[in-house]
């Protein structure tokens, strides 16, 4: 397998999706969240994508030229409208917006609608952290979830993450799917012809299945399913609401599948949600009672920081390169007209 530096890897991503018809800087935008996500060891929400992506912007589901636009502030919130577009450019300018507003007013809420796949969810709050505040991000995806006593997908994956700044060191970055795990680990399981464990997705029928295919054409389990929890079920519909019901973006079962080329323009849902300790008991108090929580976590040496690990792979592949597999790397490189 070749081991690519991530410069090169973003630069060979940004061609494929240039070739595939997104513009230069909706391509760089989208390439950079990318390889983000393969630096930190999730592959599943990585440059892998970059087949689908190019696949849905041929096929018509997304407009890959499209600008974002800030369609509505009023107070601390705001709405963008992504334009059917790729979703990174869109949450590139939700941040920026937020990060103003919170900088002003202490607090912001920023939605996006019209969007598609926004990646790894964590991604999106490191220029939070960098500004020293605190964020949370939210998005909905294609239905892969029952409600609580349900079958039939309704939620999408709902993933959520959440950034908080520590001073000269790694901020602490909370980032999951309310899935059992991600719907993007079963696409890398069918691609790779391998079973996946159960519990981690349903067939259409409703019954446990370690065969990754029956899985995406059936529903993921909800985090806690298997103990018997609907907590899961409840946090994704949390979710789904509030990334929907503010701004008119679709429910998770009115966009169809991201498996499959043909389908609807998704126009999903994220929303941001960025705080300025300065505003509240200020910076120093912040600071204070996360470092003595931090500290009070590792007096147990089995306990890991949320994040250390993602933020040790990245250190280690922008130092020693990415290791990309052969078929991905062919795939990338036929896309962007070098193979």
């Amino acid at each position: 397998m070749p081991v690519i530096t991530s410069h090169e890897l973003q630069l060979l991503c940004s061609r494929a999706l240039v070739c595939a018809g997104a513009s230069e800087a909706n391509a760089a935008s989208t390439a950079c969240g990318l390889v983000y996500a393969d630096e930190q060891g999730t592959a599943s929400h990585g440059v892998s994508r970059v087949p689908q992506y190019a696949g849905h912007m041929k096929a018509g589901r997304v407009a890959g030229h499209a600008i974002p636009v800030v369609a509505r502030q009023h107070g601390a919130s705001a709405v963008i409208d992504a334009g059917d577009g790729l979703a990174f450019p869109a949450c590139d300018l939700a941040i920026e917006t937020a990060k103003e507003i919170a900088s002003r007013l202490g607090v912001a809420f920023v939605a996006v609608k019209n969007s598609y796949h926004f990646g790894a969810a964590i991604y999106h709050l490191e220029a939070i952290a960098k500004a020293g505040m605190v964020g949370l991000a939210f998005s909905n995806s294609p239905a892969a979830m029952a409600a609580a006593g349900g079958k039939k997908p309704l939620f999408g994956t709902n993933p959520m993450a959440a950034i908080f700044p520590r001073a000269g060191t790694d901020p602490l970055a909370i980032d999951l799917a309310l899935s059992e795990v991600a719907r993007g680990k079963l696409m890398l399981a069918a691609k790779d012809g391998k079973q996946i464990p159960l519990g981690w997705a349903l067939d259409a029928d409703g019954n446990p299945t370690t065969d990754p295919t029956k899985g995406l054409k059936g529903s993921m389990a909800p985090l806690g399913a298997a103990s018997g929890s609907a907590k899961g079920a409840m946090l994704a519909l949390t979710i789904e609401l509030l990334v929907t019901a503010f701004t008119g973006a679709h429910l998770g079962f009115e966009a169809d599948s991201f498996f499959e080329v043909e389908g609807n323009q998704p126009k999903l849902g994220q929303a941001f949600l960025v705080i300025d300790p300065n505003a509240m008991g200020g910076a120093a108090v912040f600071a204070e009672r996360v470092e003595t929580l931090v500290a009070a976590m590792l007096e147990s040496d089995t306990v890991r920081l949320p994040g250390a690990r993602r933020y040790d792979l990245q250190r280690k592949a922008q130092r020693d390169g990415l290791t990309i597999p052969d078929a991905l790397h062919a795939q990338l490189l036929q896309l962007a007209g070098t193979a």
